[in-house]
């Protein structure tokens, strides 16, 4: 079995360490993409990241995660809200899907409370700040054995 985790993070977080570092913290997304190859190489996985703003793009990655990836820990950021497509593409995914917020979503505006992805994660993380990541790859190693 594969042991490769497809890291997806969606819209704006490219921006991560410069936008809103009271919600979102000082880290960046290539701090936190570093620290995961990191984590992966100790739990036998291969982390592979990817960032896009745009909604095909990732619902692209996703499909492509089919064909060897063993999991997808996904931030989805806004889309989170607002994508059938993105659920759409994770339905079609066999493999484990960990959902992923820095914030904690149910703490902030109304619109942010529900997720359309949630309704396909194995796991949502939601609160714990860059360590959420970390947490998501924990349980992925865990789930797999």
């Amino acid at each position: 079995m594969t042991r490769r985790v497809t890291l997806l993070n969606g819209p704006n977080l490219n921006l991560l360490g410069k936008r809103q570092p009271e919600i979102y913290g000082h880290e960046t997304l290539s701090d936190i993409e570093t620290a995961l190859t990191r984590q992966g190489a100790e739990l036998g996985l291969e982390v592979v990241a990817f960032q896009s703003n745009h909604e095909g793009v990732l619902v692209d990655q996703i499909q492509a995660a089919r064909e060897g990836s063993a999991a997808i820990i996904i931030n989805p950021g806004a889309y989170s809200h607002t994508s059938v497509a993105i659920l759409d593409a994770l339905n079609a995914f066999e493999g484990l899907v960990i959902e992923v917020h820095i914030s904690n979503i149910h703490k902030r505006e109304a619109f942010r409370h529900h997720s359309f992805v949630s309704a396909r994660a194995d796991a949502v993380i939601a609160g714990c700040g860059a360590q959420g990541y970390q947490l998501a790859l924990q349980r992925i190693a865990a789930l797999l054995g």
